[in-house]
């Protein structure tokens, strides 16, 4: 997994490279408070390697929660800035700082 931020100098957005290896996965996203927890807005591509990956631009200045959504399970991201306890859920969501 890996998270991967390039700050723009001229825009307040971020473009944010999420991958994660999920050779045997059918379908993987990113779903979190930038995309309204949308999969299909969050939805990765497969690599030839199996590992999945998306670009996003994300606005800066701000804190977003985020989990990877792999088959309909939900999984953090291991490099996450932070981790944040989610009361609706009863877990810990990863924590994005940009």
């Amino acid at each position: 997994m890996s998270v991967k931020k390039q700050f723009s100098k001229t825009k307040p957005v971020c473009k944010v490279t999420f991958t994660i290896a999920a050779k045997d996965a059918a379908e993987v996203a990113v779903v979190g408070d930038f995309n309204n927890w949308n999969k299909e807005e969050g939805a990765l591509g497969k690599l030839k390697n199996g590992s999945f990956k998306g670009v996003f631009d994300i606005p800066t200045n701000a804190s977003y929660e985020f989990k990877y959504l792999i088959d309909g399970v939900y999984e953090n991201e291991e490099e996450a800035d932070r981790y944040q306890f989610n009361g609706f859920s009863g877990t810990e969501n990863s924590v994005i700082e940009l």
